[in-house]
């Protein structure tokens, strides 16, 4: 499980990135083409097989590739939104509890195994991410003309990491994952190029060292999990529950202890079931 621990810890790392760039004033959209940049090199650089652009483009996994690399930039920008006009909370529910759309996947179209204790561990993780990522009502006000948004944002994540999973090739993890960052690393410095031209726009060099770093552990955090759902023994349902608690319950631990947020009642409620059901579901 070495896998999966590295990936919850990158994870985790990319949300602690993410909280640092208000902090050191940071521009988000600068430093996520320059993480896209880091990314796609890590993937080149670790990939085993010689690297030839024809090759790439010519194998089957490279159409599902250049639209993943697509979709990685379009589900920032809804995440970014959705954060912006329902709230935080609601934009990190929507993301977290799209870990349903892979375990269905799983159960699905590879008749992985559905036992009660596995849904008792998912229902539980389910319900861990909600109290765990909530926040007082009156903090969020909702608008039923922007009530598209975190269901766009659920169905998107979903999406993106069943389809990981999915199209992923046993023998070219690195490449694949190379790949999809290079198209969203081409993707967002179209869209850089257009703001300098038409707002004149300038990169701010604090930007790159935080994409190098945010790139890095990104890169971590996809080629992991990759090699952890390719473990011998080991279901997509219980590896995605475990991560994508695990990194709830341990982000909102950072947050407490780095960056002095305040923990309620709820949020500590979450905490437990989150713990109670990466047992319950490792243990099945």
């Amino acid at each position: 499980m070495i896998y999966l621990l590295l990936s919850i810890l990158s994870s985790t790392a990319i949300f602690i990135l993410f909280k640092s760039f208000d902090k050191y004033n940071v521009n988000t959209l600068n430093a996520i083409v320059f993480n896209y940049l880091t990314a796609s090199i890590c993937g080149f650089l670790f990939s085993q097989k010689q690297l030839s652009f024809d090759d790439i483009i010519t194998s089957n996994w490279f159409p599902p590739a250049v639209a993943l690399g697509a979709l990685f930039i379009m589900m920032f920008y809804l995440m970014a939104l959705t954060a912006q006009r329902n709230g935080l909370s609601v934009a990190s529910v929507a993301s977290k509890m799209s870990v349903i759309i892979p375990i269905l996947f799983g159960v699905i179209v590879f008749k992985e195994s559905l036992g009660f204790l596995k849904i008792l561990g998912i229902v539980l993780a389910l319900i861990a991410v909600y109290l765990t990522s909530s926040v007082s009502r009156e903090s969020i006000r909702m608008k039923r003309a922007i009530m598209i948004l975190p269901f766009l944002v659920f169905f998107g994540s979903g999406i993106v990491d069943t389809s990981i999973n999915y199209f992923a090739p046993d023998d070219s993890i690195p490449l694949f994952s190379s790949t999809i960052f290079a198209i969203a690393a081409i993707i967002g410095l179209t869209l850089v190029v257009i703001k300098r031209v038409k707002e004149k726009r300038k990169i701010h060099p604090r930007a790159i060292p935080f994409g190098i770093a945010l790139g890095a552990v990104n890169y971590g955090s996809i080629y992991f999990l990759l090699n952890a759902l390719r473990v011998d023994g080991v279901e997509t349902s219980s590896i995605f529950t475990i991560n994508n608690v695990a990194i709830v319950a341990l982000s909102t631990l950072c947050g407490l202890v780095f960056f002095k947020e305040i923990i309620s009642t709820k949020n500590w409620l979450g905490i437990s079931f989150a713990i109670i059901s990466i047992i319950i579901v490792s243990l099945v």
